[in-house]
């Protein structure tokens, strides 16, 4: 048996009697007793996540933009102030997604990424590969000496001023997407980035291994709550936000799984699976899904894998929860369209739930940001 791999903070998780589970071969808390709480505070107040089993990777060379040109969907052309950040797919030759990943912009011979857990080995060996094909002439560094506390919610930033008071004046006017370097007393270099996976505002720190522990206990001092994956995944989902290998994975383009947003096909740019793209198109529509109530009583909650029926042909739910804001079950799911047909806000479609066909109305996503519900 494969020995988990724990972050700098699972000592901490466990003196907080989190109950831990296996993550994608980490051992990661999914929740400190009551998830529903923590999604609450996320939503209300502040929260904090341990996702340092994410990977921190710095790219340093002369071309390191000509490189993202060429690695990414979507164009790092936009990319012009140190510390502006771009989601986007890195993609196969075959138009499938590889990972999804935050690119930040310091210098144009310096970027970092943030990559997902379950693919960072993945990611690391197909980045050094087009850095060979392509003689970029990067050095391409995985940062295993950083840990990531997020730290989310309306009054998260307040808080993270309240335990690094020097990082305020340069992050008090730091637009969504755009990052901060600083050095913070005790804690060392900070990178404060004003992103995050919840639909709150918030602040990304990137940290030390060496200091998180502190960090995260300062936090906790000024009432930040401790949150597990558990709130995490109810938080992105409610937020209308993908997860790798659930939404999207190696087989699904992101023109199919609701990340048509992040390509930018309009500059001439030869971006791994552009070929693909251009030639396949969209032939499934990514779309919320809220079950509906029959007598007051849901009759089921909807999940990953189940059947939908719609009049164009057979669709699949791929992230499905009970939704602590809404009260409801929500979903997303990936069903058929053509230029045509394909199903709209307001329809009603099937969801095969057990031996039962339950009606869901089709809404737009996301379902929830910064704490106000966004569908009827």
């Amino acid at each position: 048996m494969t020995e988990l791999k724990h972050t700098p903070l699972n000592a901490t998780h466990r003196a907080l009697n989190a109950r831990m589970v296996d993550f994608g071969g980490w051992d990661m808390p999914v929740n400190y007793g009551s998830q529903i709480d923590e999604h609450h505070a996320v939503r209300t107040d502040a929260g904090m996540f341990d996702v340092s089993h994410m990977c921190v990777v710095d790219f340093a060379g002369p071309k390191a933009r000509e490189f993202f040109s060429h690695a990414i969907a979507n164009n790092v052309a936009k990319l012009t102030t140190p510390g502006r950040a771009l989601y986007s797919c890195m993609l196969n030759p075959q138009g499938g997604v590889i990972d999804d990943l935050i690119v930040y912009y310091f210098a144009d011979d310096q970027f970092r990424t943030v990559v997902n857990a379950g693919t960072a080995e993945k990611d690391i060996a197909w980045f050094q590969k087009l850095n060979a094909d392509g003689g970029f002439g990067l050095t391409i560094t995985p940062r295993r000496d950083l840990a990531i506390v997020a730290v989310q919610g309306p009054n998260a930033r307040d808080k993270v001023w309240q335990v690094a008071p020097s990082a305020r004046s340069c992050t008090e006017t730091l637009k969504p997407f755009n990052a901060a370097k600083i050095d913070v007393t005790p804690f060392g270099e900070l990178m404060i980035a004003r992103t995050g996976y919840t639909g709150e505002d918030g602040f990304e720190v990137v940290l030390p291994v060496a200091a998180v522990c502190e960090f995260w206990d300062a936090l906790q001092r000024e009432g930040v709550k401790p949150c597990g994956l558990g709130a995490r995944d109810t938080l992105r989902l409610e937020a209308g936000m993908n997860l790798y290998g659930q939404d999207m994975d190696d087989n699904v383009s992101p023109l199919d799984a609701g990340l048509a947003w992040t390509v930018d096909m309009k500059e001439p740019r030869d971006f791994v699976g552009r070929a693909a793209l251009e030639a396949n198109g969209s032939r499934m529509a990514f779309v919320g899904l809220i079950l509906q109530r029959e007598n007051g009583k849901a009759g089921g909650v909807l999940r990953a894998h189940q059947k939908v029926l719609t009049p164009h042909g057979e669709g699949e739910i791929t992230s499905g929860t009970f939704s602590p804001t809404m009260q409801e079950s929500i979903a997303f799911a990936r069903v058929p369209r053509s230029a045509q047909q394909s199903v709209q806000p307001g329809d009603v479609v099937q969801v095969q739930i057990r031996d039962k066909a339950l009606s869901a109305t089709v809404v737009k996503l996301p379902f929830v940001r910064n704490g106000k519900v966004l569908v009827a």
